[in-house]
């Protein structure tokens, strides 16, 4: 009797194994829905914060993250999933997280895009296991005209951050703090 429960124990367990195999990602449609949402994400900025097509041109690889949920009272966290783009090819997808604390109340959500302007950062980045946007990063603020001001003193910045299409609650969207990282959607 105990040869048929070591065989069960085994057939269980490799059952276990093979649909905890399922649940990976592999062959589900999260990767398109995100790349969709990045898609509509892009469209909106280039359309709607002048001077993103010329940051875009100027970049090594651009990680969009379409919807950013944030929500706090005293306590705050964000989360939300994106996908990274070199030459317009998403090879990565990456979720970011931060929690905050302090006086707050609130909800928001918002869309943001990192630009990688040279290759050092984007190479940092994907190699990675987390990563933290910091100080590193400049933030790209539209003018008075609603363009970016994207001079050589930008360009030449590693990581350059654009917050858009915020709604909510919650005044103002920042990414400083954000913790980035691979998944498999």
């Amino acid at each position: 009797m105990s040869i048929l429960t070591r065989r069960n124990f085994l057939a269980t367990s490799g059952s276990a194994t093979m649909l905890a195999a399922c649940g990976n990602g592999v062959n589900s449609q999260g990767g398109s829905k995100i790349d969709a949402r990045v898609d509509s994400a892009f469209d909106f900025m280039y359309n709607n914060v002048g001077g993103t097509t010329d940051l875009s041109n100027k970049a090594t690889g651009i990680l969009m993250m379409p919807l950013v949920s944030e929500a706090g009272f005293g306590v705050g966290g964000s989360y939300g999933r994106g996908a990274l783009r070199v030459n317009d090819v998403t090879v990565d997808y990456y979720s970011t997280t931060a929690a905050s604390f302090g006086f707050q109340i609130g909800a928001q959500q918002y869309s943001h895009a990192l630009f990688f302007m040279t290759e050092q950062a984007l190479s940092d980045f994907r190699r990675s296991p987390g990563w933290t946007l910091g100080a590193d990063a400049r933030y790209a603020v539209a003018n008075d005209a609603g363009n970016l001001g994207v001079d050589t003193t930008t360009a030449l910045t590693p990581v350059i951050a654009v917050v858009f299409g915020q709604s909510g609650l919650i005044a103002g969207a920042q990414v400083e703090g954000n913790k980035y990282n691979r998944i498999i959607p």
